[in-house]
């Protein structure tokens, strides 16, 4: 298109909050020489272009996210986040103190704070309205669907805010809804009107309203001929997941129509990005003479279009059929992510980007050098900007000035400068013999364009430092990443320590897990990190050993790209424009470093004195299994006298265990190893030690307690576990016979002794791991077991599933309660002699 000609003033600043606005909630109207602004904050001005003077400022109790203006009854409606929508009359000289002479310009005359009493639609789920005539049209959004509900508007004469209910209301439902998706929670619904001319008493209205006049036959085609008899206007919803459809107003205005089970709700076009604008155009003109004619005359628009937050546009239009008017769709692809737009009263749209004001030319008419030939009355097949060199508006909207003979654009920058932009065709910029009233105009031109170049040059500073820091982000994390990838078979430049160890945290002993990350090459910034966890169980619970501690580096690109960004919105201009935006709370980089299992051996309190050098009886051994038979008795009996006394029922499950942990004997397994499997692989522990001590000490090389045990002989001993039981640990080296055709085995015998069962499971499999840890490091190295007799192992294992099926036999008749006292003495017997096989491990 050719190029537009504009001219920049500067007219007010508003305090906008750190790093600047953001899109989506910013408004500025204009009503004759008024302009009512919301910055995205709490706030709401009043201010006089003319005499560029701050007329009012309201306060409400939360962000303010929509304002629309009602001429015709002087009143403005505001929209604050979870209150509801307000109704302020716009009468100043009753309520505003009039300026002194002398006041500056930028003085404010009064501030007026609006409570949550004086809402007049109190309702926390709103999201957006629009305004026609008599009526307020309203979405809101309840559990994931949409809501629209239709307001009777309160008249002039109406002094008190009193709350209205609704009349009517319609479901519409979404593909997606917002409350699941993080990404489209910023995103507000858009809402507009479209009539036909015959159906349009309020014209004024509709533009303030953000709404138009389509002319016939595409207000038809678009919304069913039913529609355009009942003169209908149409509510047009733009939706974050990109649906757009309409609504009947009439179909609202009846609550017959809202009860039925055929929805009036009618969907259009997907965009498939969040929808940020719906406007209208006026593409063909009726005389060559005619520069543009206005959008809302009496012939109305003869194109509807809507736009993305990606820059993905939809374009209808009734184009000529063979005998009849037929709808014709075009998509656009546009430079984003959009910020806002606004729509002049002929061919051209206003876009806002992060880097600049683009204006786009929907006149098929318009000769273009660079364009396709199309055909007469269709839609240009491709678009071509322009841009108006203007960065970072959150806010647009256009004013026609009818004196001027102009019209110009008001824009709201991110900083929160207010400005208006001229637009004026290539011919009113030749240049003209200056007069000195002309040369002192030209003159504030110039200097407020070094002013706008200036801070469009800050601007974009700015933004390449932004993106330079989070460039050098994400290489620090690609080098690290390679660094890692690149040794995995040998020495990492960054190592993990994963160490559990006994603290005293307030008032009580807990166990705690350290990782301690360091840096061991140039990698910045090459020191160490330790965390520490504590592992206390919750309530009720115990600690479940063994569990996996896995230590990774993650990367979040959230907090990469979101500490060198003010807003959310310039995450996008670091991906492609027709890409759907990362989800900052989902995506980052994640590198495993280590993964370690914890187990009882590791979480063993040991007692001080608790085990003697060889040769020495224990210091405090554990007491011997006694009858198995006579402990169930004196159990039973324990729980038949707790039957009688009525207690509740928490106390005597507690009494049960208490009272039953002091009678069960402990719980015994034994692992056999040879002894040559054990002094090949433990050659380090054996150097000063017999074996069975550096067993012991092998066993318990990863506890940070066993340290006291490098530096005596021991073959024994006991401790606490987490949960303050019992176990004991005794190292013996015994003779196999039967098994090795040579004669008997040397072995290592590893009894495990706990009074809790489930202690001495887990201390049971903590050293069966490590044991099958040493076979398959030893079988790599192609070391060869001695000669076992076959007949011997098959023996063992016959006889093993013999005593499996005698132990399911026995809790079958269990479950028939037939003679439950000898069932139950053979049961623990066969338990014994499953717990301690004659394997050995070699």
């Amino acid at each position: 298109m050719a190029q537009v000609g504009h001219r920049v003033d500067y007219l007010a600043g508003f305090c906008c909050p750190v790093g600047g606005l953001a899109a989506g909630k910013p408004r500025v109207l204009c009503h004759g020489s008024q302009i009512y602004l919301s910055n995205g904050t709490e706030y709401v001005y009043v201010y006089d272009q003319e005499s560029r003077f701050m007329k009012a400022i309201y306060r409400f109790p939360d962000q303010v996210w929509h304002v629309e203006l009602l001429p015709i009854h002087q009143q403005l409606y505001i929209l604050c986040a979870g209150v509801g929508i307000y109704c302020v009359s716009l009468d100043y000289p009753s309520r505003l103190a009039k300026r002194a002479d002398g006041e500056e310009n930028d003085c404010f005359s009064c501030i007026l704070p609006m409570g949550s009493s004086a809402c007049t639609f109190p309702d926390a789920s709103l999201c957006t309205f629009t305004l026609l005539s008599d009526v307020l049209v309203t979405l809101s959004q309840v559990q994931g669907k949409w809501c629209m509900n239709l307001h009777e508007l309160p008249g002039p004469e109406d002094q008190e805010n009193v709350p209205r209910q609704p009349i009517c209301h319609v479901d519409i439902t979404t593909s997606t809804s917002s409350d699941g998706d993080i990404s489209l929670a910023n995103f507000l619904p858009v809402l507009c009107c479209a009539s036909s001319p015959d159906a349009s008493d309020h014209k004024e209205d509709l533009r303030h309203s953000g709404g138009f006049v389509l002319e016939e036959p595409l207000f038809s085609l678009l919304f069913g001929v039913d529609a355009a008899m009942l003169d209908s206007p149409m509510i047009l919803c733009g939706f974050p997941d990109g649906q757009l459809c309409s609504v009947p107003l009439k179909a609202l205005r009846s609550p017959d129509n809202c009860s039925r089970e055929d929805s009036p709700v009618k969907i259009l076009h997907h965009l498939e990005e969040p929808v940020v604008f719906i406007g209208a155009l006026r593409t063909e003109r009726k005389s060559l003479d005619a520069e543009e004619l206005p959008a809302y005359g009496d012939l109305g628009c003869d194109c509807v279009m809507a736009l993305g937050h990606y820059g993905k546009m939809v374009a209808i239009k009734a184009a000529t059929g063979e005998e009849v008017k037929v709808p014709e769709l075009r998509e656009y692809y546009l430079q984003g992510p959009v910020l806002c737009a606004a729509c002049s009263g002929g061919s051209r749209m206003y876009y806002s980007t992060h880097s600049d004001i683009y204006a786009v030319d929907l006149d098929s008419s318009t000769p273009e050098a660079e364009k396709v030939e199309d055909a007469p009355g269709t839609l240009p097949s491709a678009l071509s900007p322009a841009s108006l060199s203007i960065c970072s508006v959150v806010a647009l909207s256009l004013s026609s000035r009818e004196s001027e003979g102009e019209s110009e654009l008001l824009a709201l920058s991110a900083k929160g400068r207010l400005m208006t932009c001229g637009l004026c065709s290539p011919d009113d910029t030749q240049p003209v013999k200056m007069n000195p009233d002309k040369a002192g105009q030209r003159i504030k031109e110039l200097l407020s364009g070094i002013g706008h170049v200036s801070e469009r040059v800050s601007s974009l500073k700015k933004a390449v430092d932004q993106k330079n820091q989070a460039l050098t982000c994400l290489n620090q994390v690609m080098s690290v990443s390679a660094a890692l990838l690149s040794s995995q078979n040998g020495q990492k430049p960054i190592t993990c320590t994963i160490t559990v160890h006994w603290s005293h945290i307030l008032v009580q002993d807990t166990l705690t897990v350290s990782c301690i990350l360091e840096n061991l090459n140039q990698l910045l910034p090459g020191n160490k990190t330790e965390v520490t966890l504590p592992l206390g169980p919750t309530e009720g619970t115990k600690l479940e050993l063994p569990f996996i501690v896995s230590c990774s580096l993650y990367y979040s690109l959230q907090e990469i790209l979101g500490t060198v960004s003010e807003s959310t919105e310039l995450l996008d201009d670091l991906f492609s424009d027709d890409s759907p935006g990362l989800c900052p709370d989902r995506e980052g980089i994640c590198l495993p470093l280590k993964e370690a299992t914890i187990d009882l051996l590791q979480c063993l309190r040991l007692k001080n004195g608790s085990s003697t050098s060889d040769g020495g009886p224990p210091a405090a051994a554990m007491p011997l299994p006694g009858d198995p038979l006579d402990t169930f008795l004196k159990l039973s009996q324990m729980r038949s006298d707790l039957d009688g006394i009525e207690r509740s029922d928490e106390v005597v499950p507690r009494a049960l265990n208490t009272l039953g942990e002091d009678y069960l004997t402990p719980s015994v397994a034994s692992i056999k190893v040879s002894s040559e499997l054990l002094r090949t692989a433990l050659k380090d522990f054996c150097a000063d030690v017999p074996l069975c001590c550096a067993v012991l000490r092998w066993l318990l090389a990863e506890n940070v307690e066993a340290d006291a045990l490098r530096s005596q002989e021991r073959m024994e001993v006991w401790g606490l576990a987490p949960d303050g039981g019992e176990v004991q640990l005794n190292i013996r080296e015994v003779a196999v016979s039967d098994m090795n055709t040579a004669g008997p085995l040397q072995a290592v015998e590893i009894v495990i002794q706990s009074s809790p069962l489930a202690n001495m499971c887990q201390l049971h499999h903590a050293v069966v791991r490590r044991i099958q840890a040493l076979v398959l490091e030893q079988a790599a190295q192609d070391s060869s077991p001695p000669d076992i007799r076959v007949q011997y192992l098959q023996q063992i294992q016959a006889n093993h599933e013999m005593l499996l099926k005698e132990a399911q036999s026995l809790r079958d008749q269990l479950c028939l309660d037939n003679d439950s006292d000898a069932t139950v003495e053979k049961l623990l017997h066969v338990y014994r002699q499953l717990r301690n096989p004659s394997l050995i491990v070699l």
